[in-house]
């Protein structure tokens, strides 16, 4: 599930091979932008925002956003195209594709700013202030801590795996009100820790022990035993995302 890291990840990894580079073909699969035409520009800047990523070519900003089951795919030789692509870009002999992304969009590069403008600190960005975070966390004290971490105005970059786990490192139910947070600053501190530790990964690790199957504390673990008191994992699947919790841990 792309949150984050894994734009901030994507970003580097677009940089690493498209920064500097004159695209050779850019072929632009939204309806809305399909005679746009970048071939021949310079693609000067690939940055993140949250969970938003843009590509800066000459004039222009191709900003793109995830959702749920989006990718940008890069590489040296033939990187596959297929019927979800909704953008293929060409640099000599390097590629990217836009898979499934949930949104696409060709912007003006002066003004690209203004589709992110409401987000809060970037947990990953320069803008980063937890002051700020922990301030917007506590405007709504009724809010669901589970609610407020998702929103995006709060701070950016938090989904819903970062959600749950940073529920049960706080000790709190996703459900309970923001205002039993005793520190705020503590909890956004630790929001950034988690996605500055997994920056570089494409695997996530809230836990310290990379293993296979010991990465996570709660999230995607239902039934199975709690890794610090056994108790079994509950989850909750009736709202638009899915809730994990230790009934013991978390109160």
């Amino acid at each position: 599930m792309p949150e984050g890291d894994t734009i901030w990840h994507t970003a580097a990894t677009l940089r690493q091979h498209l920064a500097g580079q004159t695209l050779t073909r850019c072929d632009i699969r939204v309806p809305r932008f399909a005679t746009v035409d970048l071939a021949g520009e310079v693609v000067d800047e690939v940055l993140s925002r949250g969970k938003h990523l843009f590509i800066r070519v000459g004039r222009a900003s191709i900003h793109s956003h995830l959702k749920m089951d989006g990718s940008w795919r890069v590489g040296n030789g033939r990187v596959p195209v297929d019927r979800r692509a909704r953008i293929m870009l060409e640099a000599g002999t390097v590629r990217a594709v836009g898979v499934d992304l949930g949104v696409l969009e060709i912007l003006d590069r002066d003004h690209d700013g203004d589709v992110v403008a409401h987000l809060g600190p970037d947990l990953l960005g320069e803008d980063w202030d937890p002051q700020v975070a922990a301030a917007n966390l506590m405007v709504r004290p009724d809010r669901p801590i589970g609610e407020a971490l998702l929103d995006q105005r709060v701070l950016a970059g938090v989904g819903n795996v970062y959600c749950n786990e940073l529920c049960f490192v706080s000790g709190h139910l996703p459900t309970t009100p923001v205002s039993s947070i005793i520190d705020p600053h503590r909890l956004v501190t630790r929001a950034r820790d988690m996605l500055w530790a997994n920056r570089f990964r494409w695997n996530r690790c809230t836990t310290g022990d990379i293993r296979a199957g010991r990465q996570l504390w709660v999230y995607g673990r239902a039934g199975q035993g709690c890794r610090r008191c056994g108790a079994p994992i509950n989850n909750d699947r009736t709202g638009d995302r899915v809730a994990y919790w230790c009934p013991a841990c978390q109160r």
